[in-house]
């Protein structure tokens, strides 16, 4: 049998994107770069040493991490607020979502019983 990986938060999934020091330019790792033949999907750890900014030909040590593009505005900030849903993974919200809301037909079930 083999192992799953882990279930990550839509946060956790979002690969970083890094900006150019120099100039501003910022790499994203879903688009890659088309000027020098790198494929969308590769991560900046990816990315070869001699790799450099299209915009400035700063080197690839320039870049800052600057995080996730596609994650929610202030996602990070926001896990500790709450009752701990900010922390679940989208299977567990579904488990808990669909579970209440069984128990929640079951209970207006049972106001039949109450002749």
């Amino acid at each position: 049998m083999t192992e799953r990986a882990p279930e990550q938060t839509l946060a956790e999934q979002a690969p970083s994107s890094y900006e150019c020091r120099a100039c501003g330019y910022v790499y994203d790792p879903t688009k890659g770069d088309s000027n020098r033949n790198v494929p969308g999907g590769t991560l900046y750890k990816d990315l070869p040493d001699d790799w450099r900014c299209p915009v400035c030909s700063a080197p690839k040590i320039q870049f800052i991490n600057i995080g996730a593009v596609n994650a929610p505005s202030g996602f990070q900030e926001n896990l500790t607020y709450g009752l701990g849903v900010n922390r679940m993974t989208p299977a567990q919200k579904n488990l808990l979502i669909f579970s209440a809301l069984g128990l929640g037909f079951l209970f207006f079930l049972s106001l039949y019983g109450l002749n």
